[in-house]
């Protein structure tokens, strides 16, 4: 693209006009705060393209362009890769989602930890916000727990939700998400795990934070443990991804039966003892550990778990 700036903010959004009309006008306020020049990129993965009305409406006047491509082929892989194709003239892709808001500065912090490191890639912080106090069973259970590491540790894995990736890095290593991920999630997962063997650094950024504005409909008993299925299932999937010759994927097949069948067990084990007990914290871990072990051990078996189905979640 003529005249691209050397960062790109990219934001993918399916069907929700009203969190990306709250995002929009904070993206293109940090982009403008920056001075090595950057835009906003929204990929719009709805096939009737209802994002472009969204991003019409919200484009503000400024010096910071706002560029909306449509990509109507189905699941999150193809978004990305559309992303990074329309970043390709660039340095940095920073991704973030579209029910997520950025903290001050946080645009900021990512670009200079990364100018420090010279990392492939680092990754912010995500925190939770809830519209009304979650159930206790959920609470209790850790479910919307997320990790917090000091600035510049090494990390093998990350989410795309908040992470900046250095595009030349990137291209010499030669990695793209995998379409096989695109409805059922893991395509992160796979991607930054890949990027890091083929020897990309990868950080963390403590002060890049953005906060995911969970809905209602998220913090539900069913929806939390359909989560842990799913996230368990893309881990056995990554692995036999990864494993690539065919000892290998015996290997990790056999891996991922031992991991998933031990989690089942602790995890029925423990929520018996939150039942005999009372105590909630162990019902809730415990129907957790065994949620994500039985994806794990779905994922194993060569099942796939399609968490976005027609609707990203």
């Amino acid at each position: 693209m003529t005249g691209q700036p050397p960062v790109t903010v990219a934001v993918l959004t399916f069907r929700r006009p009203e969190t990306l009309a709250a995002l929009l006008p904070e993206l293109v306020a940090q982009a403008a705060d920056v001075s090595c020049g950057a835009r906003v990129l929204v990929v719009d993965n709805d096939p009737a393209g209802s994002g472009r009305r969204t991003v019409a409406d919200a484009r503000p006047s400024s010096e910071v362009r706002v560029d909306y491509v449509h990509e109507p082929t189905p699941g999150i892989a193809a978004g990305r890769n559309r992303a990074l194709a329309e970043s390709a003239d660039g340095d940095l892709l920073v991704f973030i989602d579209d029910d997520e808001l950025p903290h001050p500065g946080w645009l900021a912090h990512l670009l200079a930890t990364q100018a420090a490191t010279g990392a492939a890639a680092v990754a912010g912080t995500v925190t939770s916000r809830f519209p009304a106090p979650l159930p206790p069973w959920i609470e209790a259970g850790g479910f919307f727990d997320r990790r917090r590491l000091p600035t510049g540790t090494p990390i093998e894995v990350a989410a795309t939700n908040n992470l900046l990736l250095h595009l030349p890095q990137v291209q010499a290593a030669g990695v793209r998400f995998d379409p096989a991920f695109g409805l059922s999630g893991g395509e992160d997962t796979l991607f930054t795990r890949q990027l890091v063997a083929a020897g990309g650094r990868m950080v963390w950024c403590a002060e890049a934070v953005v906060t995911d504005v969970v809905p209602p409909e998220r913090a539900t008993r069913a929806w939390v443990l359909r989560r842990a299925f799913s996230s368990g299932n893309s881990v056995s999937r990554v692995a036999l991804a990864l494993a690539g010759s065919p000892l290998r994927r015996v290997v990790a097949r056999a891996e991922g039966w031992s991991r998933g069948v031990g989690r089942v067990l602790a995890g029925a084990a423990r929520w018996l003892l939150g039942v005999l007990t009372g105590d909630v914290r162990h019902r809730a871990r415990g129907a957790r550990s065994a949620a994500r072990g039985a994806g794990m051990l779905a994922g194993t078996a060569g099942h796939v778990y399609q968490e976005y189905g027609t609707a990203h979640g």
